[in-house]
């Protein structure tokens, strides 16, 4: 039986790529309309939203949430991917005053910053996604992007030594990022501010929007289910809902909106997405309400139709 049109929030586990996990879920759901709303990296855990079915046509929307993480950074290490996972470039102990000048130096990384990308980032140069340059050999410089760093918070720190013997201090952290930001790339200039470099070793993302690892299933738990010939997914409306303003419509601004005509906008100005819904429940549309009319940005025909 093919998977009911939704949101799966999938936990999913580390050294699997975001491709792996839509993958393996196309089979499970028996559909191969699936698809995510941002990647994370292999090494990372967490939480990944994917969409099934017409809800694929939700995604858009969704990749723009600002998102949670919980990570560790070493700090005395400098690697060529910002993360473990990549050739240690440099080394420095870790002293004291570098300890003393933690808090001061994350302080400095909150709030609106302008963030370098790491350069074995996604991020496209002349149509060429930037970690395949720099695996092809290049010098990959990319320029800075604006990005938000709402929360910053240390939680613990560890001192210890790397495996030549260098001290090194694993800082423990919490973080919150608007779209676009790169943790690794904090990571790194979090250990640059401090002279002594800096890369991740751990990283798991814990919300994306309204989406928490409180909903998140593992792989196995969807094995099960999908045994079981029933994968459940968060409902069409229940995760515009969720994810969404929402406009409950009247039987006639349902009907106009489903064959893509305009109507006026509940609230004119009102930024972001707005959920349309009709007065049965369904998702009619999402729309963008900054006009004086509002204007459909996705219309959903009733399922089946």
């Amino acid at each position: 039986m093919t998977a009911a049109d939704g949101l799966l929030v999938v936990d999913k586990p580390a050294g699997w790529t975001s491709h792996d996990v839509v993958g393996r879920a196309r089979r499970l759901c028996r559909t191969r309309r699936v698809g995510h709303a941002g990647t994370l990296d292999p090494m990372a855990t967490g939480v990944l939203v994917l969409g099934v079915g017409r809800a694929t046509r939700l995604l858009t929307f969704l990749v723009g949430s600002d998102k949670d993480y919980t990570a560790t950074i070493r700090l005395g290490q400098t690697t060529v991917t910002d993360d473990r996972e990549g050739e240690v470039t440099a080394s420095a102990p870790v002293t004291e005053e570098v300890r003393e000048r933690l808090e001061e130096a994350v302080a400095a990384l909150t709030g609106d910053l302008q963030q370098v990308p790491s350069a074995v980032s996604a991020v496209k140069v002349g149509g060429r996604r930037s970690y395949h340059r720099v695996r092809a050999g290049e010098d990959v410089v990319l320029p800075p992007r604006p990005v938000t760093v709402s929360r910053f918070d240390v939680r613990a720190v560890r001192p210890g030594r790397a495996d030549e013997g260098t001290p090194v201090l694993d800082v423990d952290v919490e973080v919150q990022v608007s779209s676009g930001t790169y943790v690794r790339a904090l990571a790194r200039d979090l250990g640059a501010a401090l002279g002594v470099g800096g890369h991740l070793t751990a990283l798991r993302r814990t919300r994306v929007g309204t989406f928490t690892l409180a909903q998140a299933r593992s792989l196995e738990q969807l094995e099960g289910e999908a045994d079981a010939d029933e994968v459940q997914v968060i409902a069409l409306a229940e995760a515009a809902r969720a994810a969404f303003a929402v406009r409950e419509l009247t039987a006639q601004e349902a009907t106009a909106l489903g064959h893509g005509q305009r109507v006026p906008s509940a609230r004119p100005g009102r930024d972001g997405p707005v959920a349309a819904l009709a007065p049965d429940g369904r998702l009619v549309a999402v729309l963008d309400e900054s006009g004086p009319l509002a204007r459909p940005r996705v219309v959903f025909a009733p399922a089946g139709s």
